[in-house]
């Protein structure tokens, strides 16, 4: 299986916190059936003021570090970038690392508060697809705005953006709201991707093989390897070639 959105990177954010933690959840990944990652540090202004040069060198410490402890686990970088005005720059500037590719065409992972769908969300998405990049939306199912009106994932997935659901949101991790939003979302063809975000092994472990089996049990084995395998190869696997 093929995680696209994880945050395995150590002392970068609110995952990892040192390369120990790291290590740790790269073996539980790898032994649980995932064989690549992409790492998606947050990129949030005021926050987690990441950006794509201390993110690669964080990277490279992750790497480095998993072939010292023969841990077979291919890996990549990019971010999850927290929606706001400040993207239009850092896009033109070429200063966001990409998931990888669709299309041909850049695929960034977007996040929107927990809280709400803020505005301007809009524009930042036509602004964004304008540019030739495609919009992949970060768990879709936790955000408040749409557990409260379902209506709001239809109109988000009208302008044309992808959907990342979380893997623990299917096992039921995030509890039963999110569950049911999750489920929604996959029977009304929305999700793209599923990935773990997993942070670490207590609260926020990388459930993707959970979700896999849950898949496959209430869909179909092909449903369950387009969502965990295929699309996430799509989109990544020129950094795996």
């Amino acid at each position: 299986m093929i995680d696209l959105h994880c945050h395995l990177l150590p002392n970068v954010d609110d995952g990892a916190k040192n390369i120990d933690e790291s290590i740790a959840l790269a073996r539980a990944a790898y032994s649980s059936g995932i064989t690549h990652v992409v790492c998606t540090p947050h990129i949030h202004e005021g926050y987690f003021d990441n950006n794509i040069d201390g993110i690669k060198q964080a990277h490279q410490l992750f790497t480095e570090a998993l072939r010292s402890e023969n841990i077979p686990l291919q890996s990549h970088f990019a971010a999850e970038v927290r929606i706001s005005p400040s993207i239009l720059k850092l896009v033109v500037s070429e200063r966001l690392p990409f998931l990888g590719y669709l299309n041909s065409k850049p695929v960034l992972l977007l996040e929107l508060p927990h809280s709400h769908i803020p505005p301007g969300t809009e524009q930042v998405i036509n602004w964004l697809k304008s540019q030739g990049v495609v919009p992949m939306i970060a768990h879709p199912e936790r955000n408040r705005d749409i557990l409260a009106n379902y209506g709001k994932a239809s109109w988000l997935r009208g302008k044309g953006v992808l959907f990342q659901l979380t893997a623990g949101a299917i096992t039921g991790t995030f509890g039963e709201k999110v569950r049911h939003c999750a489920t929604r979302l996959l029977s009304d063809g929305f999700a793209d991707v599923i990935a773990t975000d997993a942070h670490n092994l207590h609260k926020r472990p990388p459930e993707l093989k959970q979700a896999f089996e849950i898949l496959q049990q209430q869909y179909s084995l092909d449903k369950a390897k387009e969502l965990c395998i295929e699309r996430p190869m799509e989109i990544a696997g020129c950094w795996f070639e």
